[in-house]
């Protein structure tokens, strides 16, 4: 396997916790494999609002990791316009006082047109951008980055390879135990299709318990509403309760997430709205349902629908989804 490796302190090189990263490139032919990120329609990422993304857990070392992206750089670390990976340890089993972990820590971008893996001194030809470093994670620093990784300019530039019909991978390698070749692809619709559907409503006022709408199909998934028309938990009495739910969530792989942009609308029979919200979330099979406990002060309600009748419209954009990489 043909191989070169030096060390060079870089214009981009990142300063991370008051240190300041001094990065070994290589070349080589075997990919990093301990865990890939794959993103389809990279370019809509703006559009979407996604300007950060953490991936499924993966685990190395007896501990279990994130991917974290920030796919147009994070202002806040002076990485404006670069590319900004970072590794951190999860949030759902995080690093107990006093423990620590060391480990070598190298992000990838593939190159799709020359499939092999590029040397940091030779990126704007070769195959894939690498950078290196031994960082020591803890409980007071559970996360280490790149703030200026990569040039978006360059990243996007189709000669380089990086970017190849609007499909981009990302790799990390965690040097403390053996790859396990976890990965896992965000895919973003490129052109995702809007779903309304209308729960008409008489005699409000004889509901009691809370109560479903009827199933309804939006981007190959089901779902309903699920209202709590005097309120739930805390707010009973107080507010409508309103939440959308993924009926057929138990249907997801393990991994497998649902990026959906969803608003609820409160309508007289006139047509007119009394009252609406909007939210965007992430659904699976651990995280079936989102919504607004007090989506409406149960006066407005009552003034509002002065004839005990109205329309509940969902309109549900389902955005993305998030899968295992076979």
């Amino acid at each position: 396997m043909p191989k070169r490796t030096r060390e060079a302190k870089d214009s981009n090189a990142a300063e991370v916790g008051n240190e300041r990263e001094e990065r070994t490139t290589e070349t080589r032919k075997i990919p990093p494999a301990h865990y890939a990120f794959k993103f389809e329609y990279f370019s809509l990422s703006s559009k979407n609002d996604i300007t950060m993304y953490e991936t499924n857990e993966f685990e190395v070392g007896d501990q279990k990791w994130q991917l974290i992206l920030y796919p147009n750089g994070d202002r806040s670390r002076k990485g404006e316009d670069h590319m900004f990976p970072y590794l951190a340890d999860s949030e759902a089993n995080p690093l107990k006082v006093g423990w620590e972990i060391n480990a070598t820590v190298r992000f990838f971008v593939f190159d799709q047109i020359r499939d092999e893996c590029l040397a940091k001194d030779a990126w704007r030809t070769l195959a894939s951008y690498i950078a290196g470093k031994n960082w020591r994670f803890h409980a007071m620093k559970s996360k280490w980055g790149i703030p200026r990784f990569m040039p978006l300019k360059a990243f996007i530039n189709p000669p380089n390879g990086y970017l190849v019909d609007y499909n981009c991978m990302f790799r990390v390698e965690v040097f403390v135990e053996k790859s396990l070749g976890l990965g896992e692809c965000l895919t973003l619709k490129a052109s995702p299709k809007s779903v309304s559907h209308e729960w008409k409503i008489s005699k409000f006022s004889t509901l009691v318990n809370d109560c479903y709408s009827e199933v309804f199909t939006a981007g190959s998934h089901e779902w309903k509403v699920r209202l709590f028309p005097w309120g739930d938990g805390a707010n009973r009495g107080q507010s409508l309760s309103m939440f959308l739910v993924l009926v057929d969530a138990d249907k997801l792989a393990s991994g497998q997430k649902v990026n959906t942009r969803f608003t609820f609308r409160l309508v007289h029979r006139n047509n007119v709205v009394h009252f609406q919200a909007a939210s965007p979330n992430w659904f699976s099979s651990s995280d079936t349902s989102w919504g607004w406990s007090t989506f409406m002060p149960l006066k407005m309600v009552r003034e509002c629908l002065k004839d005990d009748s109205c329309v509940i419209e969902t309109e549900v954009t389902v955005l993305g989804t998030v899968s295992k990489l076979p």
